[in-house]
């Protein structure tokens, strides 16, 4: 991609339903094998319909740090896309766990990038449920990792589900 067409994408913060984002393209916060579970991903298997699970069945496995595409079926337009990630397990911080997770932000957006008709995405915080990331830590990685990237999306929503996950994205967001 040439320096002419990355520009730095505008981020917003907003708390809410992931599932609700007008956006072209919602990133899910997966499992390896791409067939639903709880949190964001059980949410947005239940919005998008049972051809999600098989979509993800056919690109499946998506190992922790990748990223990979499926449509969004039953979502509402704008959305076209739900582009799957694996963020990692915390094991306490020495495993590589930021670098994998910094990977997820990139993965999503060269994904998107790859799409074709994707200017604006929707993210969760990764890895901050079952998966025990620290909220503002992640944060921090996550919002580092999207404005530093090289792409060609132009918005990015993040989205706080809850106060404590919505106000560590605000922070960092903030600190620029």
């Amino acid at each position: 991609m040439s320096d002419t067409e990355r520009k730095r994408p505008e981020l917003t913060v907003v708390r809410g339903d992931l599932t609700r984002q007008e956006v072209d393209a919602l990133v899910n916060a997966a499992n390896s094998s791409l067939q639903g579970g709880g949190g964001v991903d059980g949410a947005l298997h239940r919005a998008a319909g049972p051809a999600l699970a098989l979509a993800g069945r056919d690109v499946a496995p998506c190992r922790p740090g990748d990223a990979k595409a499926t449509p969004a079926f039953r979502l509402s337009p704008p959305v076209r896309h739900i582009i799957h990630t694996v963020g990692p397990v915390r094991h306490g911080g020495g495993d590589g766990e930021r670098e994998t997770l910094a990977s997820c932000y990139r993965r999503c957006l060269e994904v998107a990038d790859g799409l074709g008709d994707v200017t604006s995405m929707a993210f969760p915080s990764i890895s901050t449920g079952i998966y025990g990331f620290p909220a503002d830590e992640a944060a921090t990685i996550a919002v580092h990792t999207l404005r530093t990237t090289p792409t060609r999306v132009t918005a990015i929503r993040l989205v706080g589900f809850d106060a404590r996950g919505y106000e560590a994205l605000r922070a960092a967001v903030a600190q620029g």
